[in-house]
Order: C-alpha cells, then structure tokens, then sequence
C-alpha cells in the first residue's frame, strides 16, 4: 500500500466516523464543529478523485458560508442552548494530555507522509498540464460542472437549501420570548 492509499483510507475513515459523530452528538456546537472535519475530509478525498474544482467549492461554500452561517445562527439563538457548554476557564486537567498526545501523534504522521511525498512525480500530477495563457479555464469549468460535475453541483445545491432553512430555523426568536 502507498502513501496514497493511506492518506485516502485516513480521510474516508475520518469522513465516515465524523459524519456518524456528527448525527449521534447531543451538544450543537460539538455537532457543528465535527460537521466541519466531515466537510472538510470530504474536499479532501474529492481531491484524491480528480475533482479538485468540486473541493475547492466545498470548502469555500460550505466552510466559509454555511457553517458560518450556523454558527452565527446558534450564538444568536436562546441561551438554553448554551447553558450545556462548560465554562472555559476551567484548569488544564490530567485527561487532557490523551487528546495533546492524539494531536501531535497526528501532526508527526502528517508532517512526515507530506514531507516523504514525491509530489511531482505523482501520476495525477504528471497527467494534469499548466494553463497556458490561451486556455479558456471558465469555459471547461461551465462545461464540467454542467455535464460531468452535475450531480454533485445539484446535490451542493439542495445542501445550501437545507442548511439555509436549518439556520433560519434557529435563528428565529420563539414567540414566548
């Protein structure tokens, strides 16, 4: 197996069991942060398919104006939400060094996967070529998105619906209040 397959297995594997987190959590705000880690591995891996046009739209609509969005939607919402929140002043305790250690054990791998890379002689590297001054790039993006990247630019759009009626939802004052 190459380093390849490894960072792809990593990112479907984190992908999935964020994605699970994500439905499973009680706590809003711990939701909504690991609803950014689903995300984001989910660019990652589109990435990895070639689609890097669809992750770089990802990550830009979804992280920078949905979960945003969300985010500003549940601090202006009631307080009841956060009284559920610990307080952050609270002291550095004993089990915390188990998610410090979790952490860095991560960045080591990372850092060494990155650095030990060939990147310039990857295959999808060597396959893609410079945009030349004369490439008309918005039109192969037009083209793209309207016939191989359909199904994903719609999906994206009934994502957008749906966290935008979820954020009005709790944005929206009750009437007792």
């Amino acid at each position: 197996m190459n380093i390849e397959q490894i960072v792809f297995y990593f990112f479907a594997a984190l992908t999935l069991i964020s994605a699970f987190l994500v439905v499973n959590i009680q706590n809003l705000v711990r939701s909504i942060f690991l609803f950014f880690v689903t995300i984001f591995s989910l660019a990652v891996m589109f990435v990895f398919a070639l689609a890097d046009f669809i992750a770089v739209t990802q990550v830009v609509i979804y992280v920078g104006g949905v979960l945003v969005l969300m985010l500003f939607a549940f601090m202006l919402s009631n307080k009841e939400l956060l009284s559920g929140l610990r307080d952050a002043s609270e002291s550095f305790k004993i089990g915390h060094f188990f998610g410090l250690f979790i952490c860095l054990g991560l960045f080591i791998l990372l850092y060494s996967a990155i650095s030990s890379a060939d990147i310039i002689n990857l295959p999808w590297v060597k396959a893609s070529h410079a945009i030349g001054q004369n490439d008309n790039t918005i039109y192969q993006i037009g083209i793209h998105t309207m016939t191989r990247y359909l199904l994903p630019f719609e999906v994206v759009s009934v994502f957008l619906l749906m966290a935008l009626i979820g954020a009005a939802h709790l944005a929206r004052k009750e009437k007792g209040s």
